[in-house]
């Protein structure tokens, strides 16, 4: 039985073709109060994991994930 908490493999392969490594991103939303990302942030896809936390490498430096049905971000 699939855990109702974490997206489906299929939608996790959809995310993993929608944000291949090396795709650049802006955030549009992080639903995190302690993150200092903020709306407007660059940064570069480093890998989409089987939940479908897309993982960027922030211009800034951060490292946070992308939560995947919470978080949103656009690509450049």
């Amino acid at each position: 039985m699939a855990n109702s908490r974490f997206p489906s493999r299929e939608t996790v392969e959809r995310v993993r073709k929608m944000y291949p490594k090396g795709t650049r991103v802006e955030l549009i939303h992080m639903d995190d109060p302690y993150s200092r990302l903020k709306p407007g942030d660059k940064g570069t896809v480093r890998l989409v994991d089987d939940t479908g936390t897309v993982f960027v490498d922030w211009d800034c430096g951060s490292g946070l994930g992308i939560v995947y049905d919470v978080d949103r971000v656009r690509k450049l």
